[in-house]
């Protein structure tokens, strides 16, 4: 077996719905080793694995994965539910996978299922394939490639030697910790996908954009954007957090910050009670000590302070217990007792011993990653033991509680014990106000009390630190009492009831005219006033203005947009080859449209039909909400088809809308309600109409549109007919989309590279991004519609170079019949193809249509073409630009500076090439 490659499918794609990790896996020799060849495979997996008896498989029941493997299965798919079932023991909980064939290679595989995290998925699959090798007869085990899927090395402890199961799930676990959110910020993560609100994890660490768009939230763990930094550093200063507090009558302890061990030992004894020591600015826990007596206690406090800090405060220490009150939006919606570490003994074990037993407790891990902290010993752990005359060696006797730290928190191996239901309404108020006070959205109340089921007015007690950022582990799953939804309040707090957390989202795909109906869509709807973030293949923008040059066609600038604060409604050019690659950047999309399905791209990426094709397209149409719309073309066969599988409500648009035009299919859609926008024939390109609920509603005649010429522009047309079929569901009123479409033209600063035209040279310059014969024929009616007015017709004209042999010789043969002389080039687009073989072929297919070899000219660079073209041109010639860098073309042909110079001989000119 060999890992050829992997991928991810971060959102719906073309097997699922469902974000899938995905590696090629060529199983080589075992292709002829099915399961149920191979002796004691089955026996022996699920021996390892009990838990894959419950997988459902293709037969959707328990125990269907089963009845596949023993009957004969290939062992890609057994990798796929091995890995599923890898996650799901070390609690990355997933179901969904596929495997599938590739097409025109024997014995490869895609093997993809579910992930909750990447880098731990794709650790599963590695794991996968080595415990699947461990299974086979030795002269069948080979796999190689897996550094491809996971660099073992990034696992802390790579595996080595034969494969071991319980090794394996530890290291799995460590990268799934490693790459996971922490218990806070999890939390957080899984209220807001319970409340079908979108999650983007920012960047590899707990930064996390909730909703989309302006509609946004972010948060840090319990830190959220609304989260004041004046309140935080308030809170940060103990000294400031206490003045603040006493000003508002609340109960503080008295404090004072010290600089030395000797000014600390001054100030304690003027306090005249037992002190707390503890750094100014400190958290966790770290360098506090309570009730300290001694000069010599309070000068061990100090030192163990000091290195947390620069200052130190002294302060009265208030005897009782520990409490967390966690207050959200100004309500106090948890309340735990936090206990500190502490062990119990046995009358057999030593406090050593005592605390290796607590930290087996499997609730117990590193740092925050598990619901309790391992207790680690240190300076601090001894000098509580020595202050109850006690060591590490000690065995204390039976049922006494040994405590091993002064401080409660979790973070150092305290437990919590929830209180919510007991707390007396007065100390509730206290600590609301304590948050208010702060100004903090989100804040943890410390607070100490012998009974929190009485007022401290009444026991004494008081505020002793009240912390942005707390930590929701406590609460969420307590050592003792009830687990509490505290992920819920702050969800209310940032998403109210009936606040949206998505902006509409209109995807559109297709062959051809993905980027005029893109901008026409985003001219129109932001007319309407909000601020449109949109992808085409010229770039990323805001409104008119471009944020980013690039091909931004993809789900990474799809998420750019949608990652935009300032965005109201997302228009994004959604084009084949990230739909492929990575899936779609949604989960879904309030409209999606599939413009047509036309040759191109084809025999790339196992792409190889017109209806694979319409396959990768449809997925656009797959994702539309439930209460969204599907806007499909009903001229186009493969669109039609779609209607199936496409969600939501249908629409659809068609040039052929007159009442001897339209196709039986669509006069059925119209004549029962449903909704299309069509074009009728008539002067200056026809009618636009729009059918609703049987009613036959004008829209506007096509050639009022400049894009489409005065209708010459026919594809024009059906861009348009599909942008108002967009901007209608959408909820654009129709007299609003008439003015937008009126000041919508194909100029280069409004569509970039589509039918834009330049008349100062004294010859007219046409330059379109037709790069396949379906764009190139369109554009060739329009010529001839426009070639009564002009001379001859120069051509500059190529086709990206992994297309096939024949999409070149059939580029060459269309462009033949739309010029009069052509000018060939392949850069910067060979992609690969030895230099000069696209313009042969180009050349090949244009004499094969009868072309006069000698109006054929070949040039290797681009620029050296538009040159020739520009430069060949005589007054009242129409030159044709079709160029790969769309930018710099335009900008060669606004500094032309009118040289003339007649094409040169063939010879010279394929001399030149």
């Amino acid at each position: 077996m060999r890992v050829l490659e992997r991928g991810v499918y971060r959102g719906p794609h073309l097997y699922s719905q469902i974000p899938m990790v995905r590696f090629m896996l060529d199983l080589g020799a075992l292709e002829a080793w099915p399961s149920n060849t191979v002796p004691g495979f089955a026996e022996g997996l699920l021996k390892l694995l009990p838990g894959l008896q419950g997988h459902g498989c293709s037969l959707k029941r328990p125990g269907g994965f089963v009845q596949r493997l023993t009957e004969g299965t290939w062992l890609g798919h057994v990798t796929e539910h091995v890995a599923i079932e890898l996650q799901s023991i070390v609690g990355l909980r997933v179901e969904s996978g596929k495997t599938r064939s590739v097409r025109g290679q024997p014995g490869v595989y895609n093997v993809m299922y579910a992930y909750k995290e990447e880098a731990p998925a794709f650790y599963a699959g590695r794991l996968a394939l080595q415990l699947v090798e461990s299974l086979l007869p030795p002269e069948l085990r080979d796999v190689q490639g897996l550094d491809i899927l996971f660099d073992a090395r990034d696992a802390g402890h790579p595996l080595e030697g034969s494969f071991e199961l319980e090794s394996a799930l530890r290291d799995l676990e460590r990268v799934g910790r490693r790459s996971g959110y922490g218990p806070t910020t999890g939390s957080l993560v899984q209220e807001a996908i319970k409340r079908d609100i979108p999650v983007m994890r920012l960047g590899d660490e707990s930064l996390v954009q909730l909703g989309h768009g302006r509609r946004q939230q972010r948060i840090r763990a319990s830190i959220t954007g609304r989260t004041s930094q004046i309140a935080v550093e308030a809170a940060g200063r103990k000294d400031l957090t206490k003045l603040l507090l006493h000003e508002a009558g609340l109960p503080v302890p008295r404090g004072v910050v010290v600089r030395s061990a000797d000014e600390a030992v001054e100030e304690a004894r003027r306090m005249r009670h037992s002190v707390v020591l503890k750094p100014l600015d400190g958290n966790h826990g770290r360098g506090v000590s309570i009730d300290l007596k001694t000069e010599e206690e309070v000068r061990r406090g100090y030192d163990l302070a000091a290195p947390h800090g620069r200052r130190v405060i002294v302060e009265q220490f208030y005897p009782g217990h520990d409490h967390r009150f966690l207050v959200v939006n100004g309500e106090v919606v948890a309340v735990a007792e936090r206990v500190p570490a502490h062990v119990v003994g046995d009358g057999r074990s030593t406090v050593a011993e005592l605390i290796e037993v607590v930290n087996r407790d499997p609730r117990r891990g590193d740092g925050h990653e598990n619901v309790m902290t391992r207790i680690k010993v240190d300076e601090h752990v001894r000098g509580v033991l020595a202050r109850a005359r006690l060591s590490l060696d000690d065995v204390p006797e039976a049922h006494r509680t040994v405590y091993l730290r002064d401080t409660a928190n979790l973070s150092t191996g305290g437990t919590a014990v929830d209180r919510s239901d007991d707390v007396h309404p007065e100390n509730a108020l206290i600590a609301r106000r304590a948050a208010l006070t702060l100004g903090l959205d989100v804040a943890g109340v410390d607070f100490i009390a012998p009974d929190i089921s009485r007022s401290i007015r009444e026991t004494g007690g008081g505020i002793v630190e009240v912390n942005a950022a707390p930590g929701f582990r406590m609460h969420l799953q307590p050592s003792e009492g009830r687990p509490r939804k505290v992920a819920r309040p702050v969800m209310e707090m940032l998403f109210p009831r009936r606040t949206p957390s998505r902006i509409p989202i209109l995807a559109i795909t297709g062959t051809n005219g993905k980027s005029t109906t893109t901008r026409m869509v985003a001219h129109i709807v932001g007319s309407t006033g909000c601020t449109v973030g949109f992808t085409s293949t010229s770039g990323v923008y805001l409104n008119d203005e471009r944020v980013l040059v690039a091909d931004a066609s993809g789900p990474k600038s799809a998420r750019m947009i949608l990652r935009d604060p300032t965005v109201d409604v997302a228009v994004l050019e959604t084009a084949r080859g990230g739909i492929l690659r990575e899936g779609l950047a949604f989960d879904r999309c309030d409209v999606g449209a599939v413009l047509n399905v036309q040759p191109d791209h084809l025999g790339l990426k196992g792409i190889d039909t017109l209806e694979d094709l319409a396959w990768v397209k449809s997925v656009v149409v797959e994702a539309v909400a439930r209460d969204g719309w599907s806007i499909l073309n009903a001229d186009d066969e493969h669109c039609v088809r779609m209607r199936k599988r496409a969600g939501g409500q249908l629409c659809f648009f068609s040039l052929n809308g007159g009442e001897d035009e339209m196709s039986p299919f669509l006069r059925r859609h119209v004549e029962r309600g449903g909704l299309a926008v069509v074009r009728e024939p008539g002067p200056s390109g026809g009618e636009i109409v729009v059918w609703e609920n049987g009613d036959r509603l004008p829209f506007m005649n096509a050639g009022e549109i400049p894009a489409t010429l005065r209708g010459a522009a026919e594809f024009n047309v059906a861009n348009a007919l599909a942008a108002i079929a967009i901007t209608y569901v959408h909820g654009v009123v129709p007299n609003q989309m008439r003015a937008a479409l009126h000041t919508f033209s194909s100029s280069f600063e409004q569509t970039p590279g589509r039918m834009n035209v330049f008349d100062g040279h004294g010859f007219r310059v046409l330059m379109d991004y037709a790069h396949n014969p379906a764009g190139l024929t369109a554009l060739s009616a329009t010529l001839a519609r426009m070639r009564s007015s002009h001379g001859q017709a120069i051509g500059m004209v190529s086709i990206p170079g992994d297309r096939r042999d024949e999409d070149i010789l059939e580029m060459g043969r269309i462009a033949a019949g739309a010029f009069d002389h052509l000018v060939f080039r392949e850069q910067p687009d060979s992609r690969g193809r030895p230099r000069g073989e696209v313009m042969r072929l180009l050349r090949e297919g244009a004499l094969s249509a009868g072309f006069d070899p000698g109006a054929i000219h070949s040039l290797v660079q681009e620029e050296d073409a538009v040159r020739t073209s520009l430069r060949a041109a005589r007054p009242g010639d129409l030159v044709v630009l079709l160029p790969t860098e769309v930018d710099k073309t335009w900008k060669q042909v606004m500094d032309f500076d009118g040289t003339h110079e007649p094409f040169s001989t063939p010879q010279a000119a394929a001399d030149a090439a």
